[in-house]
């Protein structure tokens, strides 16, 4: 389960990278390309082939491990060594 849970991270973050791109080409084009007409004719996609592949596993694996982290407590268990402290001293009260 803690695996399955932690391959989901790693795709919720594809999923946010995915909406994230999304959000910065709607803005291009309702912003930028009306004005300049730069519309990037000359770039191929086989060129970022490679690049984006690498890029999309490295998020998904990112996510996981993140996901694995925090869905194993290990993001919110406290590292430093716990000492009890020493009882508070009563204060004396003068009658």
């Amino acid at each position: 389960m803690l695996i399955f849970e932690s391959l989901s991270a790693g795709v919720m973050a594809i999923a946010v990278g995915f909406a994230a791109v999304l959000l910065v080409l709607g803005i291009y084009a309702v912003g930028v390309w009306p004005l300049t007409f730069l519309d990037f004719a000359n770039v191929s996609a086989e060129a970022l082939n490679s690049w984006a592949r690498t890029v999309l596993w490295s998020i998904f694996a990112g996510g996981s491990l993140a996901g694995y982290w925090c869905f194993s407590g290990a993001a919110f268990k406290d590292r430093r060594k716990r000492t009890p402290k020493p009882p508070a001293r009563m204060a004396r009260t003068r009658r």
